[in-house]
Protein backbone atom coordinates (compact mmCIF):
# COMPACT_ATOMS: atom_id res chain seq x y z
CA UNK A 1 0.00 0.00 0.00
CA UNK A 2 1.24 3.56 -0.83
CA UNK A 3 0.92 6.97 0.14
CA UNK A 4 -1.62 8.88 -2.07
CA UNK A 5 -1.89 12.61 -2.14
CA UNK A 6 -3.95 15.52 -3.75
CA UNK A 7 -3.02 18.74 -3.40
CA UNK A 8 -4.57 22.79 -4.63
CA UNK A 9 -4.31 25.82 -3.29
CA UNK A 10 -5.90 29.12 -4.63
CA UNK A 11 -4.78 33.40 -3.35
CA UNK A 12 -8.03 35.01 -2.20
CA UNK A 13 -7.95 38.85 -1.49
CA UNK A 14 -9.33 38.60 2.26
CA UNK A 15 -7.75 38.27 5.75
CA UNK A 16 -6.37 34.89 7.17
CA UNK A 17 -8.92 34.85 10.05
CA UNK A 18 -11.90 35.45 7.64
CA UNK A 19 -10.93 32.25 5.45
CA UNK A 20 -10.25 30.28 8.03
CA UNK A 21 -13.47 31.20 9.91
CA UNK A 22 -15.40 30.39 6.93
CA UNK A 23 -13.40 27.11 6.01
CA UNK A 24 -14.34 26.20 9.33
CA UNK A 25 -17.76 26.94 9.64
CA UNK A 26 -19.86 24.14 8.48
CA UNK A 27 -22.76 24.52 9.01
CA UNK A 28 -23.51 27.80 6.26
CA UNK A 29 -20.29 28.54 4.84
CA UNK A 30 -19.52 24.57 3.80
CA UNK A 31 -22.77 23.14 2.21
CA UNK A 32 -23.00 26.31 0.03
CA UNK A 33 -19.14 25.82 -1.09
CA UNK A 34 -19.00 22.42 -1.38
CA UNK A 35 -19.15 21.25 -5.58
CA UNK A 36 -21.51 18.72 -6.52
CA UNK A 37 -19.47 15.68 -5.76
CA UNK A 38 -20.39 15.89 -2.41
CA UNK A 39 -23.50 14.05 -1.41
CA UNK A 40 -25.59 13.71 1.70
CA UNK A 41 -24.11 16.14 3.68
CA UNK A 42 -24.94 16.81 7.17
CA UNK A 43 -22.89 18.22 10.62
CA UNK A 44 -23.45 15.09 13.46
CA UNK A 45 -21.73 17.21 15.74
CA UNK A 46 -20.60 20.93 16.29
CA UNK A 47 -20.73 22.69 13.72
CA UNK A 48 -18.06 25.26 14.25
CA UNK A 49 -14.00 24.21 13.87
CA UNK A 50 -12.79 21.93 16.19
CA UNK A 51 -14.95 18.96 17.65
CA UNK A 52 -17.15 19.24 14.83
CA UNK A 53 -18.06 15.55 13.51
CA UNK A 54 -19.44 16.12 9.63
CA UNK A 55 -20.54 13.47 7.01
CA UNK A 56 -20.61 13.50 3.29
CA UNK A 57 -20.41 11.08 0.50
CA UNK A 58 -17.29 11.96 -1.90
CA UNK A 59 -18.62 10.71 -5.13
CA UNK A 60 -15.19 10.62 -6.71
CA UNK A 61 -16.19 9.48 -10.37
CA UNK A 62 -19.21 7.82 -11.55
CA UNK A 63 -18.56 4.17 -10.02
CA UNK A 64 -16.03 5.09 -7.12
CA UNK A 65 -17.80 6.63 -3.83
CA UNK A 66 -16.34 7.48 -0.42
CA UNK A 67 -18.36 7.50 2.74
CA UNK A 68 -16.49 10.17 4.97
CA UNK A 69 -17.34 10.29 8.90
CA UNK A 70 -14.93 13.58 9.51
CA UNK A 71 -13.57 14.35 12.80
CA UNK A 72 -12.50 18.07 12.82
CA UNK A 73 -9.51 19.73 14.45
CA UNK A 74 -8.28 23.02 14.69
CA UNK A 75 -4.61 24.23 15.34
CA UNK A 76 -3.14 27.36 13.93
CA UNK A 77 -3.58 28.07 10.75
CA UNK A 78 -4.99 24.79 9.92
CA UNK A 79 -8.01 22.92 9.68
CA UNK A 80 -7.64 18.97 9.88
CA UNK A 81 -10.28 16.16 8.62
CA UNK A 82 -10.18 12.90 9.56
CA UNK A 83 -12.08 10.18 8.02
CA UNK A 84 -13.26 7.74 10.50
CA UNK A 85 -14.24 5.56 7.61
CA UNK A 86 -10.83 5.02 6.15
CA UNK A 87 -7.27 6.42 6.87
CA UNK A 88 -8.14 9.91 4.35
CA UNK A 89 -6.84 12.69 6.16
CA UNK A 90 -7.48 17.03 4.58
CA UNK A 91 -5.49 19.57 5.85
CA UNK A 92 -6.87 22.98 4.80
CA UNK A 93 -4.09 25.64 6.01
CA UNK A 94 -4.46 29.37 5.46
CA UNK A 95 -1.75 31.69 5.77
CA UNK A 96 -1.45 35.58 4.67
CA UNK A 97 -0.27 36.58 1.10
CA UNK A 98 0.03 39.88 0.34
CA UNK A 99 -2.94 41.77 1.15
CA UNK A 100 -4.97 38.40 1.13
CA UNK A 101 -4.56 34.69 1.57
CA UNK A 102 -3.19 31.40 0.62
CA UNK A 103 -5.21 28.86 1.01
CA UNK A 104 -3.47 24.91 0.26
CA UNK A 105 -5.26 21.84 1.09
CA UNK A 106 -4.04 18.54 0.88
CA UNK A 107 -5.33 15.17 0.98
CA UNK A 108 -3.78 11.76 1.69
CA UNK A 109 -4.78 8.22 2.72
CA UNK A 110 -3.33 4.71 2.43
CA UNK A 111 -3.94 3.72 -1.25
CA UNK A 112 -4.05 0.02 -2.45
CA UNK A 113 -1.58 -2.21 -3.77
CA UNK A 114 -0.62 -4.15 -6.67
CA UNK A 115 -1.90 -3.01 -10.40
CA UNK A 116 -4.80 -1.31 -8.74
CA UNK A 117 -2.85 0.76 -6.84
CA UNK A 118 -0.93 1.84 -9.08
CA UNK A 119 -3.62 3.35 -11.01
CA UNK A 120 -5.17 4.80 -7.88
CA UNK A 121 -1.83 6.56 -7.50
CA UNK A 122 -1.40 7.49 -11.09
CA UNK A 123 -4.99 9.30 -11.51
CA UNK A 124 -6.92 9.74 -8.06
CA UNK A 125 -5.01 12.69 -7.31
CA UNK A 126 -5.90 14.63 -10.14
CA UNK A 127 -9.30 13.69 -9.85
CA UNK A 128 -9.41 14.96 -6.42
CA UNK A 129 -7.23 17.77 -7.47
CA UNK A 130 -10.03 18.81 -9.68
CA UNK A 131 -12.76 18.18 -7.23
CA UNK A 132 -10.64 20.31 -4.28
CA UNK A 133 -9.98 23.00 -6.29
CA UNK A 134 -14.02 23.24 -6.97
CA UNK A 135 -14.55 24.00 -3.44
CA UNK A 136 -11.40 26.51 -3.12
CA UNK A 137 -13.09 28.30 -6.40
CA UNK A 138 -16.39 28.32 -4.61
CA UNK A 139 -14.70 29.81 -1.55
CA UNK A 140 -13.12 32.39 -3.20
CA UNK A 141 -16.71 33.67 -5.13
CA UNK A 142 -18.01 33.60 -1.45
CA UNK A 143 -15.06 35.68 0.05
CA UNK A 144 -14.45 38.28 -2.05
CA UNK A 145 -16.16 41.61 -3.15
Amino acid sequence: MAQVTANSSIDIAAPAETVLAALGDYREVRPAILPDNYRDYRVEEGGQGAGTVVHWILQATEKRSRDVLADVTAAGDSITETDRNSSMVTVYRVTASGTGSKVDVTTSWQGAGGVGGFFEKTFAPKGLSRIQGALLGNLKNRLEP
